[in-house]
């Protein structure tokens, strides 16, 4: 049995993780649930990030020590992560005094061997951030990373020195052209950061206590990276001293770590790094994920639109939040999340394609041999069609997986429901019934369709780990393992329950926006209590303010490109209920735009029409899709009225607009 060793980023404490976050540790999970289906040995760890500067500050304005403080968060994100059925093998904190011990001796290591040594460091941190920045790092004055305000700072600190390593690394990464996934990712970490020249890196701080102590010189506290990336060796047993235990013989390095997109340039540089000071093998992979954005907007507390698994499960129930998250997110684009959006998907996917198949079989098996069928081989050729989608579906789903793309691996197996549903339609069982010569051919239809939705729902279950096994309990049926996945008819008789449960109700849209606001005037509530502000009854029948966004000069505004052009075709996203793929002519070049119209407008309704794009807008893929530019519309938030802006009388297309 091969061993897999897979890991997420570890959570900060200084919060309550909200989906983005969340999406993480469900994509790691159906990762570490495949490869166990498949046979591996999977150790799959996950845990709390609970050290630094912003931690202290929170406890201490909570009244509280740090380590009450990162308590309480650490049990809320593994409430979260049991609340979304992860099956993680191992959950560390950074407190933990095993973790804290092997730190200190990593670090004493490194500073005698001469990699980290004592100096000064004179720049710009962002508290948020926990980073240093240099002047010319800074964006508009604020933190590169999250937009924030800096604070000058100068203090006595250890530094390791990178540069020492960097001609490995790049060796590295050439002869292991996997290392990094996806490839963009690498390339941006060789033009943004390697060639430009690594800086040393800053790994103590003086200026705050809550931290690993370094224990040679006790005024200092160890910084970030080489507290929070060397959980990945200390949760397996790694001990400098070379005493590690079997676990960490057996299992590291890492098969993969998965991560956001905003922290590979830690898990691709700095890491690697300080494995190669050590002397030890470095993790076969590292993949940074995209970002799943609220649509629209960005999240935020104060306008109460940050969504929280726990709120939207309570809603949608785990398996469906677990559904939609991972078929948004595609292998290295952003994914979009919200209310509506889920609700449309839930309804359309889950409700309709699955659980209608399921419910309308578990019906007619009752309804015509009184709940029970065997395969009675009447075939036709429409069964062979059937079955060669069911049972090469194994081979596309492991395929998807190896390659990270577990979107696409969700979509294979929903390939099969949609194809049994189609299957249904063609074999007309309410029509069979009619007559009686036609009952050996009746019972095939239904046992081809009860092995279907068995072989799918076997593959859907690292999925939605939950509704499958009640699903295959309603068929009186086991998991189909790995081994035989692919055999279809292995299943002599199906005996189904007398009555399905509905496994997703159809959803109200008007009735989940209505809950989406309940929990939008919470929060708001929640983050002026916190910031001390008074909370005031809302008057409905009182318009809001309109907000007030920051101005710009009028160098700024000249940025903006905009253009007249034509749409010259248009077509729905599979997948989405929002987009439209658009092809708009402007001037001499013809572009790609992802629009989020299709509401409104059906791709017929706009072909020919002439809009006012964006054409300076930095590309961007959504749903897969590579996105070159801006349509311009006027949106009315109360109405939510939407229109393209056209100009009123033709122009030529590549018009500027101004």
């Amino acid at each position: 049995m091969k061993n897999y060793y897979i890991t997420t980023a570890i959570a900060y404490t200084s919060g309550k993780p909200h989906i983005g976050n969340i999406y993480e540790i469900i994509l790691s999970d159906s990762i570490a649930r495949f490869k166990r289906y498949q046979g591996y040995n999977v150790i799959f760890q996950t845990g709390t990030d609970e050290h630094g500067q912003k931690i202290e500050e929170k406890a201490t304005n909570k009244g509280q020590t740090p380590k009450q403080f990162v308590d309480e968060v650490a049990s809320v994100i593994k409430g979260l992560w049991d609340k979304a059925n992860i099956s993680y093998d191992k959950f560390i904190r950074t407190t933990d005094d095993y973790h804290e011990k092997q730190v200190q001796k990593i670090f004493k290591k490194l500073f005698k061997q001469g990699d980290i040594y004592k100096g000064h460091y004179e720049g710009w941190y962002c508290t948020p951030c926990e980073s240093f920045w240099t002047e010319s790092q800074l964006v508009d004055g604020k933190c590169p990373d999250c937009g924030r305000e800096v604070k000058k700072a100068k203090e006595e600190a250890y530094f390791f020195k990178m540069s020492k390593y960097a001609d490995k690394l790049v060796e590295y990464y050439n002869s292991h052209p996997d290392f990094i996934l996806p490839i963009s990712r690498k390339n941006e970490m060789l033009n943004n950061f390697i060639n430009k020249g690594l800086q040393d890196l800053c790994v103590s701080r003086t200026s705050f206590k809550w931290g690993i102590t370094v224990d040679f010189d006790s005024k200092h506290v160890v910084y970030v990276w080489l507290d929070a990336l060397t959980n990945y060796i200390t949760g397996l047993g790694y001990d400098e001293s070379a005493n590690s235990d079997e676990k960490f013989k057996n299992f590291w390095p890492a098969v993969l770590h998965v991560i956001g997109k905003d922290i590979v340039r830690f898990h691709v540089i700095y890491w690697p790094i300080f494995l190669m000071a050590l002397n030890l093998p470095l993790p076969k992979q590292v993949y940074g994920h995209g970002w799943l954005l609220q649509d629209g907007e960005k999240m935020s507390k104060s306008k109460g639109n940050v969504l929280y698994f726990d709120d939207l499960a309570n809603v949608f129930g785990a398996d469906a939040v677990r559904y939609y998250v991972l078929n948004e997110m595609g292998f290295e684009d952003d994914g979009l999340v919200g209310w509506e959006l889920m609700t449309e998907k839930i309804n359309s996917d889950l409700a309709n394609i699955y659980g209608n198949l399921v419910s309308r079989t578990i019906a007619m098996t009752n309804k015509y041999f009184g709940g029970k069928v065997e395969n009675k081989n009447k075939v036709e050729d429409v069964d062979n069609s059937l079955k060669e989608v069911v049972v090469n579906a194994y081979d596309k789903v492991a395929k998807k997986f190896d390659e990270l793309k577990i979107s696409d691996a969700l979509s294979e197996v929903f390939a099969i429901f949609k194809r049994a549903n189609k299957y249904i339609d063609e074999t007309c069982p309410w029509v069979l019934a009619k007559d009686e010569n036609n009952a050996d051919r009746l019972q095939t239809v239904l046992y081809n369709l009860c092995e279907a939705i068995t072989i799918g729902t076997s593959l859907l279950n690292v999925f939605m780990p939950s509704t499958t096994l009640k699903v295959l309990k309603m068929f009186n049926v086991d998991l189909r393992p790995s081994t035989n996945i692919k055999n279809f008819g292995e299943t002599k008789q199906f005996s189904v329950v007398s009555n399905a449960e509905v496994l997703f109700p159809r959803l109200d849209v008007k009735e989940v926006l209505k809950t989406a606001d309940e929990i939008k005037q919470k929060q708001i509530a929640e983050f002026l209590k916190e910031n001390k502000q008074e909370v005031k009854t809302e008057v409905t029948n009182k318009k809001e303010e309109p907000v007030k966004k920051d101005i710009i000069d009028f160098e700024t505004f000249s940025k903006v490109e905009l253009k007249v052009g034509t749409i010259i075709n248009s077509e729905a996203v599979e997948g989405s209920v929002k987009l439209l793929k658009n092809t708009v002519k402007i001037g001499e070049e013809t572009r790609t735009i992802v629009s989020g119209i299709a509401k409104t407008y059906k791709p017929a309704d706009i072909i020919g029409k002439q809009v006012v794009v964006v054409t300076n807008l930095a590309p961007r893929k959504l749903k897969g899709i590579l996105s070159e530019g801006m349509i311009l519309c006027a949106f009315d938030e109360e109405t939510e009225d939407l229109s393209l802006i056209s100009p009123i009388a033709k122009f030529k297309d590549g018009c500027e607009v101004s």
